[in-house]
């Protein structure tokens, strides 16, 4: 539900009842991964999406029909060839589990999203199979919980708690199994966890628009220099903040994790070998630098001589971004991001109708679904 989160939580404030349809499980190239929602409240508007369009009016019909009953609903859909079938296209299969959020009654799932619209480190813990008695409920997790209490019959034993404290710091939805006295019950558990940065160094054209995709891809972003005049939020306004600091003073003094994006955008070397010094020594996703060849191998020979090996500067993504022929800002921009989405997801960059297999690789590991025939 996380990525609708924000309107779940606004329909949450309005008191309004509405079924909300999960994918709790994927086989295959499925379309959307686990935790992608549909949303339906009694007036029929519509929220999210679960598998790009190949299912979503039958789970539309399902979330009416929660409406109605308040009985959760786990469904399967799979591969058809049929024009007439309910099913997916891909190849893939997904699980859907369909419940009824009456915010009153619901308030465990009324927090849930509300600290997760606010983008805090919360987990959302809900049966999907096992005991008939526990489905409808839920647990919210939060940092530093030690004792995650129960579902119904369903006990969090050491093992599953671990494990659901291991999604939720990864800031990963998937499922784990827990006991139960009438048996195992499998739990989906959602983690929403701070956005990741994005700390882009210059306050230039590029930098804007960049700051804008940032924005767009859900990073939160930081542009940064050291030049008051550029640096404002007037030239900025999709950026979160906006900082007048020396870049390397700067970087020496804010907060970074695995999942952080550097973004060094100014090609002047006072600017770029102390920084990008001080980023290639850290424990970030992503250093990546604007210049020309040229202007690479003369970085390359400056970063050499204050003391960086070459395991180290093989880090560097330089000149930053994918050949994409970009001109203009704006391409230069979107050709940065899909750099920094392919590192992330291990794309290799080329067209897809130049390579060949699984489009998804990680569908490659995914068992497949058991998935009813369809009637």
């Amino acid at each position: 539900m996380l990525d609708i989160a924000e309107e779940l939580h606004h329909w949450c404030r309005q008191g309004r009842p509405f079924a909300v349809a999960t994918v709790s499980a994927v086989g295959g190239s499925a379309p959307r991964t686990p935790g992608a929602a549909l949303a339906v409240d009694a007036e029929g508007a519509a929220l999210g999406s679960i598998s790009g369009g190949c299912v979503e009016g039958a789970v539309f019909e399902l979330c009416t029909q929660v409406l109605d009953s308040g009985e959760p609903v786990v469904e399967r859909f799979g591969y058809s060839d049929s024009t007439f079938e309910v099913a997916l296209t891909c190849g893939g299969s997904i699980e859907v589990l369909v419940e009824r959020i009456d915010p009153a009654a619901r308030p465990e799932i009324a927090a849930f999203l509300a600290a997760a619209a606010r983008r805090e480190a919360v987990a959302l813990i809900r049966p999907v199979e096992g005991p008939a008695a526990d489905r409808g409920r839920a647990l919210v997790l939060r940092p530093g919980h030690d004792d995650l209490g129960s579902l119904g019959s369903a006990s969090l034993d050491q093992d599953a708690g671990r494990q659901a404290r291991h999604l939720l710091t990864a800031g990963t939805t998937g499922s784990l199994t827990a006991t139960a006295s009438a048996g195992e019950v499998r739990l989906l558990v959602e983690s929403s966890v701070p956005r990741p940065r994005m700390l882009l160094f210059g306050a230039v054209d590029v930098a804007a628009a960049l700051a804008e995709m940032g924005s767009f891809l859900g990073y939160r972003v930081t542009v940064c220099d050291a030049r008051p005049v550029f640096a404002t939020a007037a030239r900025f306004p999709k950026a979160d903040e906006v900082v007048v600091d020396w870049p390397h003073r700067y970087l020496a003094g804010t907060g970074v994790d695995e999942r952080t994006v550097v973004c060094v955008l100014t090609h002047d070397p006072k600017f770029d070998v102390p920084l990008l010094e001080q980023a290639l020594r850290l424990p970030v996703a992503y250093v990546g630098a604007m210049g020309s060849r040229r202007t690479h191998h003369d970085r390359l020979e400056r970063l050499r001589a204050v003391g960086l090996d070459e395991g180290q500067l093989a880090r560097l993504h330089s000149p930053i971004g994918l050949d994409l022929g970009a001109r203009s800002p704006q391409e230069t921009a979107l050709s940065i991001a899909a750099e920094i989405v392919g590192g992330r997801h291990g794309g290799s960059g080329m067209p897809l109708t130049r390579t060949s297999g699984a489009i998804h690789p990680d569908a490659l590991s995914r068992e497949p679904l058991v998935v009813p025939a369809m009637t």
